[in-house]
């Protein structure tokens, strides 16, 4: 498979994982579809950290839309300027990715560590109460009920940041293939001839 080809088919599966970022990051401003907590912001801080918008979300769109920009019949297409400019904005592309990538995987770890920002029926006020479990709640079902509101909060985070963490996850692969798919073409120089092919 050719360079360009090859970066294209890339680009188009960040893509979806890049806008699948953007709603799961979204959603988690809503738990249960109710937009009241948000705007009394009794959300985890790690929710508002924008990781699967700006990280898994833009950056990675910049990403994929430098892949698809290479032209797929002409491996020594960047745009119209040669293979040198291919390359190197493919690889800068997949680094931005994988710095925006990164920073998803980190911040949904953080929040599944830490747990929700919930109001617990023991202390009666706004807390993380599994902050000091480490993660281990999320083996403790008999404690979720310890969050009363927003309801079924611990099952709407740990969905959304596990789902967060998976296509960050896939991500960072896509883009670290990505960048030395671009390393390796560079350094061949295997995609400036319609008759040699690049295996991605």
């Amino acid at each position: 498979m050719c360079f360009g080809r090859c970066a294209r088919c890339v680009g188009y599966k960040l893509l979806i994982l890049a806008l699948l970022c953007i709603v799961a990051n979204t959603l988690l401003y809503f738990p249960n579809g109710e937009t009241r907590f948000a705007s009394e912001h009794h959300l985890s801080k790690y929710v508002e950290c924008l990781h699967g918008i700006l990280g898994g979300g833009f950056l990675v769109l910049i990403a994929a839309a430098v892949f698809i920009g290479l032209h797929s019949d002409d491996c020594c297409g960047c745009f119209g300027r040669g293979k040198s400019c291919a390359v190197l904005s493919s690889v800068l592309a997949a680094f931005v990715g994988i710095l925006g990538s990164g920073y998803c995987i980190t911040i949904s770890a953080l929040g599944l560590s830490q747990g929700p920002y919930c109001f617990t029926h023991l202390e009666r006020n706004w807390m993380y109460p599994f902050t000091d479990s480490s993660g281990g709640y999320l083996f403790e079902y008999n404690k979720w009920s310890e969050c009363q509101e927003p309801q079924h909060i611990v099952q709407w985070n740990v969905t959304l940041f596990s789902i967060l963490l998976v296509l960050g996850g896939i991500e960072f692969i896509l883009c670290f293939i990505q960048l030395i798919n671009g390393i390796l073409g560079g350094l061949c120089g295997l995609c400036c001839s319609h008759e040699e092919t690049y295996v991605c």
